[in-house]
C-alpha cells in the first residue's frame, strides 16, 4: 500500500462535497481501488461506490461501509488543509472514514491470506439520512450479496486506540416535526381583537415538554426539542401564523409512536382551547440503530486486536444512517477514539473539529482484522 493516507485524507478535507452531490470524492477513491485491482461499481445510490475484493464464497462475504459526505457549514479552522469551499466542511470526519476504508481495501488487496470476499461500500448523503436507502433501492444487497455489514465512526473526546459499542439498541432514532399554527393577526395594541398564535405556540412548546416526563416511563430514554419558533409578525403587528419545528430522539419504535400520538393530542387540545387552528407534520429521518449480538461479538473481537474496547458502552443520542442497512442485513456499528486534545476533541459538527490523522492506522488495522474474523 503506497498511498499516503494522511495526504489523501487532507485532500478530501480541503475539497468537501455534500449530500448526493459527490463527484470528486468517489472519483479519487474509485481510481485508487481500480489501480489495486478491485472491481469498482459506481453510481450505486446516485453517487455511491462499491468496490469488491473477491477472495471467498458469497455466503461468507462482508460489507464494510464508510460515508463520504461533508456538512453544509463553514469551517473555523485555519490550518493548511482547511476547506476551500465556503459553506462546506468535513465536520463529522467522513473524510477520515473514507480514507481508512480505502487504506484497508488497498492493504487487503495485497494480502494473500485473506479468504473472504469484501464489498467496500462508500455511501453518499449520510448526514441527511437518505444515502443508505438510495443504495439499497439501487440493489445493493441483491447485486453485492453479503452475510453481514459493518460500520465505524470516529468519536472526539475518546482516546486514540479505544473502541466502544454495545449489542442491541445503540444509536437513537431521529424524528422531525413541523407545527403550523394559524391565528388572527392584528395591531399589537389590540390583542383582544385577534387570536395570537405566539401565545398558542408558546403553550404548545411548554406542553411538549410533558411528553417525556409524563407519557413515557423513566426507563425509556427520549428527547423532544423545539428548535425553531417562526412568526410573520413585526414590531407592532401581531402575527397570523407561527411555525414550530423540532427534533425527537429515542431508541424504539414504541417511543416514537408515543411521542407522535401525544404531540398530536397536545396541538389539537391547545389550539381548541385558544381558538387557533394547526397542522402537524411528523416524520422519521433516522431509524434506531440496533446491533446484532453475533455481529457485535465479531466487531469487538476485531477491535481488541487493535486497542482497548468497551463492549457495553451504553446508548448514544446521535443518529446514524447505517441503521437503515441493519434493517436488511445483520451487522454492527462501532465508535473509534479520535483523541483528547485540539480539533480532534471538538464535538462532531463543530466548526473547529478535525479528524485526527493519527487515528488512520487504527481504523485501517480494525478493518483488516475484521476481514479476517472467522465468523
Amino acid at each position: 500500500m503506497m498511498l499516503d493516507l494522511t495526504r489523501f485524507r487532507r485532500d478530501l478535507h480541503t475539497h468537501p462535497e455534500i449530500g448526493f452531490d459527490l463527484v470528486r470524492t468517489p472519483r479519487l477513491i474509485g481510481e485508487q481501488l481500480e489501480q489495486a485491482g478491485l472491481e469498482v461499481t459506481r453510481g450505486i445510490g446516485k453517487s455511491g461506490l462499491v468496490a469488491t475484493l473477491r477472495r471467498g464464497p458469497e455466503g461468507t462475504a462482508f460489507g464494510f461501509r464508510a460515508d463520504m459526505d461533508a456538512l453544509p457549514i463553514d469551517e473555523a479552522n485555519t490550518f493548511a488543509h482547511r476547506s476551500d469551499t465556503p459553506g462546506k466542511f468535513h465536520g463529522c470526519g467522513h473524510d477520515g472514514h473514507s480514507t481508512m476504508l480505502l487504506g484497508a481495501a488497498l492493504k487487503l488487496a495485497d494480502d494473500p491470506t485473506l479468504k473472504r470476499t469484501i464489498h467496500f461500500i462508500f455511501q453518499p448523503d449520510e448526514e441527511n439520512g437518505n444515502g443508505a436507502a438510495a443504495m439499497i433501492a439501487d440493489g445493493l444487497f441483491d447485486r453485492f450479496p453479503m452475510s453481514a455489514i459493518f460500520g465505524l465512526h470516529n468519536m472526539p473526546g475518546m482516546p486514540l486506540g479505544h473502541f466502544a459499542t454495545q449489542s442491541g439498541a445503540f444509536c437513537a432514532f431521529e424524528d422531525n416535526f413541523e407545527i403550523q399554527i394559524a391565528g388572527q393577526g392584528g395591531h399589537a395594541s389590540m390583542p383582544d381583537k385577534g387570536i395570537d398564535p405566539i401565545v398558542t405556540g408558546s403553550a404548545i412548546v411548554l406542553q411538549l415538554q410533558s411528553i417525556v416526563s409524563r407519557s413515557l416511563p423513566a426507563s425509556k430514554h427520549a428527547v423532544v426539542s423545539v428548535t425553531e419558533f417562526l412568526t410573520d409578525g413585526a414590531r407592532n403587528i401581531l402575527p397570523s401564523n407561527v411555525v414550530l419545528r423540532g427534533d425527537c430522539r429515542g431508541f424504539s419504535s414504541e417511543v416514537s409512536a408515543t411521542i407522535e400520538t401525544r404531540m398530536r393530542a397536545i396541538v389539537e387540545g391547545v389550539c381548541a382551547a385558544q381558538g387557533a387552528a394547526a397542522t402537524l407534520k411528523y416524520s422519521t429521518s433516522f431509524r434506531p440503530l440496533k446491533n446484532n449480538p453475533e455481529a457485535t461479538a465479531t466487531i469487538v473481537s476485531a477491535a481488541r486486536e487493535v486497542g482497548s474496547v468497551d463492549a457495553e458502552f451504553g446508548q448514544v443520542g446521535f443518529s446514524e444512517d447505517f441503521a437503515e442497512f441493519l434493517t436488511h442485513r445483520p451487522g454492527a456499528f462501532i465508535l473509534m477514539g479520535n483523541g483528547l486534545d485540539g480539533p480532534a476533541a471538538m464535538p462532531l459538527h463543530n466548526a473547529s473539529y478535525d479528524f485526527n490523522d493519527d487515528a488512520l492506522d487504527h481504523g485501517v488495522a480494525f478493518w483488516v482484522n475484521l476481514a479476517h474474523q472467522s465468523t
